[in-house]
């Protein structure tokens, strides 16, 4: 493969092809920080515009807020021009008489609560839902959302709930996105999973999904969704404060991360660069979502995922420790 990856790659064998850099929507739905309204469309325009035309969402980003702005912003665009996933697991329900919101990391939020919910019913009405706030008639991808803690309801219910609309042809394309990578290895090595979104969990800073997920995705066709590549934006920013796991970064990491970019600015190489392409090393993998609060914010992510990275910046990570031997790296030739 050369690098950057480039043209649309198909997820497993389903017929939905996605670009290598997709949006991640998380951030339209008010995560940590309340987004306006018209910049939350232009972040969508920005992606649009720079090629990043998958778009992923859930009920779960404010409270159904990241699906509606997702929907106001696509609104008389051409269906065939953008590929979109949501996620199923987390019905929302308006709130009870006296009831206090939980934004969960989500601000300014609507009176919605979550309700998690496996059943065949409750995966349907959930996926009309999303369709509604969405204002289309069908998503492309649904993902089983944070599921490490309810195995056996997937497994009695949700992914035969998920089977049955993709062998309807309700879904084109279906599987689970989490942060926890071995439970994503068991799922894909049980079930009949076509992509999985694995999030902070093959970077290039944690890759336990290296030793997991990802030899059981390449043995059986699965592609791979890279999420949280930033790793919650230790890997944008490495100063005091940045986070991890959407938690503090520990102070061991912060200078892992710090290492990181100083190897990095040896070689001309913005961190963020070397983060957004490292995920491409293994052929499992078919693209990388990013979230943005800002247009500017999407644009620099595109910019910087096409940054040239001489393969000499990946010997030397390797070299000093930085990186493991033996991982599969990006390399393209280049000096």
């Amino acid at each position: 493969m050369r690098f950057p990856p480039q043209g649309p790659r198909e997820l497993g064998r389903t017929g939905v092809t996605v670009p290598p850099l997709g949006l991640g929507c998380a951030p339209l739905g008010n995560l940590y920080r309340a987004v306006p309204e018209e910049r939350a469309q232009d972040v969508v325009r920005a992606a649009l515009a720079a090629g990043a035309h998958y778009l992923d969402t859930a009920p779960h980003y404010g409270l159904g807020l990241s699906e509606e702005r997702l929907g106001r912003a696509l609104r008389g665009r051409d269906r065939a021009g953008y590929t979109l996933s949501t996620k199923v697991g987390r019905r929302l329900r308006p709130l009870a008489p006296g009831e206090a919101p939980d934004g969960e990391g989500f601000v300014d939020t609507p009176a919605r609560a979550r309700v998690r919910d496996f059943s065949r019913d409750g995966i349907r009405a959930t996926l009309e839902a999303s369709l509604e706030r969405l204002g289309v008639d069908a998503v492309d991808i649904v993902y089983l959302h944070d599921v490490e803690n309810h195995l056996r309801e997937v497994y009695e219910t949700g992914f035969p709930a998920l089977a049955e609309l993709r062998a309807q042809q309700v879904v084109r394309a279906i599987g689970f996105g989490m942060n926890d990578s071995g439970v994503l290895a068991r799922l894909v090595a049980d079930l009949d999973v076509d992509v999985v979104l694995c999030a902070g969990r093959w970077t290039l800073l944690e890759r336990t999904a290296h030793d997991d997920l990802l030899p059981v995705c390449a043995r059986r066709g699965t592609s791979v969704v890279v999420g949280g590549v930033y790793n919650s934006g230790l890997l944008a920013d490495p100063s005091p404060g940045a986070r991890y796991d959407y938690a503090p970064a520990p102070p061991e990491l912060l200078a892992r991360a710090r290492q990181l970019a100083a190897v990095c600015e040896e070689f001309g190489v913005p961190l963020k660069a070397a983060a957004l392409r490292f995920p491409f090393g293994h052929p499992a993998v078919a693209a990388a979502v990013v979230g943005a609060a800002t247009p500017e914010e999407m644009t620099e992510n595109a910019a910087l995922f096409h940054h040239p990275v001489p393969d000499a910046l990946w010997h030397a990570l390797v070299a000093r420790g930085l990186l493991d031997a033996g991982l599969p790296l990006p390399l393209n030739d280049c000096p």
